[in-house]
């Protein structure tokens, strides 16, 4: 059977499709090889969030077949699903396929095959192309390919968005919100940790929103927060994280979790986009920077000591330096643990990039601000990790360091990043001690703490 080869950009949702296409491809035969050189079907998992991603996936595959035309070339998720046939045109590959399509790449792939088996490409060329909408292709995310001693797994709760953000192409690739049943999801949270998986991440492109459209609130509770208490019960699973939220989503209910769910990790990815609430509203963001303090404030009472990181986009269109100061003051008033920041890209499709070229910032403006943020953020972040010197802390082993593969990496609670000396066969997927000795920009360095 052929060899198949799939490379992923973009987000932790973008992973989660990749493997479950890969198990498909598996179970039909196929064999998945780590590089492109040796492959005979090529695949792209391929991000649109910014233009690098799409110029990124688009450069890999012309790298792909400068060297040599595999058998099968395909793009898949979210930038096929916004060109569709331009890809064919422009790259010349056999296969687009969208993000409501995961499922059906395997047959596209072998239909491919046959075809040019059959030589029926001698005098036109074949492709596939499918972006259509399909009802229930949030379902077809269930199945998992899991490494040995594998102690943490993604879970995809639900596809789609319905917030619109002006600068996001995310609604136009993904489609509508559409959860999963929590049965389901339960249920697949418990083959995971009969498997040995001790932590699971949550995933969704608005994730505490889930269900909102498809099931109904119990006690007062939303279907997101009776999800968290049904994979709380599941024996075996020690850690609960979910990504990505929106602040509008953390009502009373999903709080009041963290103070009564011990397994709920002890970190939030809770992006605020911007501290400005004139560029909050142009972002259709529907929220003050006020709210989102207080919300944060909540948040941080409901478990001390969790960690908060953000997202947030300077140079947006029309942002003042006014505006850029109101998110540097929120900075420095919230002190996030880290913070991915952004300097705005106009994405094709989105209402941002049709406003008016004369509120569109230059790119020096914006890589100034960009810099300025990072090392407050870096300021505010490096002040934690001093805090953890000599202290210590309770890691999961997720393998080897990506930069040292003589080393041993895992995460704590709050998500931070540890290396350090180990056993593999030891210490991959257990949980266990580390005293933190030192730490380089966001990896902390550290010694595993053994019990007489």
């Amino acid at each position: 059977m052929p060899r198949v080869h799939i490379k992923t950009y973009g987000c932790q949702m973008n992973e989660r499709d990749t493997e479950q296409v890969s198990q498909m491809f598996v179970e039909r035969g196929y064999t998945m090889t780590a590089t492109d050189t040796d492959a005979d079907v090529v695949l792209i998992n391929t991000c649109s969030v910014r233009d690098q991603a799409e110029q990124k996936a688009i450069g890999k595959m012309g790298m792909v077949r400068r060297r040599r035309v595999p058998l099968v070339t395909g793009f898949m998720g979210c930038m096929a699903q916004s060109r569709g046939s331009e890809l064919v045109e422009k790259t010349k590959v056999d296969l687009v396929v969208g993000t409501q399509k995961y499922h059906r790449v395997v047959e596209y792939v072998d239909e491919i095959i046959r075809a040019k088996e059959a030589k029926m490409m001698d005098e036109e060329r074949f492709s596939i192309v499918d972006i259509e909408e399909e009802q229930a292709s949030q379902n077809a995310i269930r199945d998992h390919t899991l490494k040995e001693n594998q102690g943490s797994a993604f879970v995809s709760i639900m596809q789609g968005c319905n917030m619109k953000c002006t600068f996001c192409i995310v609604p136009y690739t993904r489609g509508s919100e559409r959860g999963r049943p929590i049965a389901d999801i339960t249920e697949e949270v418990r083959r995971l940790a009969d498997k040995g998986v001790k932590e699971v991440t949550l995933l969704g492109q608005i994730v505490n929103l889930y269900g909102r459209h498809e099931f109904p609130a119990v006690d007062g509770k939303s279907p997101f927060v009776q999800l968290l208490e049904a994979v709380h019960e599941v024996p075996g699973i020690q850690r609960i994280r979910f990504t990505s939220p929106h602040p509008i989503g953390y009502k009373k209910d999903l709080i009041e979790a963290f103070t009564y769910l011990p397994k709920l990790a002890e970190h939030v990815h809770l992006p605020v986009q911007s501290g400005s609430d004139e560029i909050l509203k142009r972002m259709h963001r529907p929220y003050t920077s006020a709210k989102f303090t207080d919300l944060v404030e909540r948040i941080r009472a409901a478990r001390p000591g969790i960690a908060v990181t953000t997202d947030v986009i300077v140079g947006f269109p029309g942002e003042t330096e006014e505006h850029y100061l109101q998110t540097r003051e929120l900075f420095d008033k919230l002190k996030f643990e880290n913070a991915f920041v952004f300097r705005y890209s106009k994405r094709r499709g989105t209402p941002a990039a049709e406003m008016d070229d004369a509120i569109q910032l230059s790119e020096q403006v914006k890589e100034a601000r960009n810099q300025d943020l990072l090392a407050l953020v870096n300021k505010h972040a490096w002040t934690k990790y001093e805090e953890l010197l000599g202290q210590e802390v309770e890691i999961l082993c997720e393998g080897t360091s990506k930069t040292n593969e003589s080393r041993l990496m895992g995460r704590t609670r709050t998500n931070k990043i540890v290396v350090f000396e180990g056993n593999p066969e030891r210490h991959i997927g257990e949980i266990f001690n580390v005293r933190i000795s030192h730490y380089e920009n966001f990896t902390l360095y550290g010694d595993v703490v053994t019990r007489e």
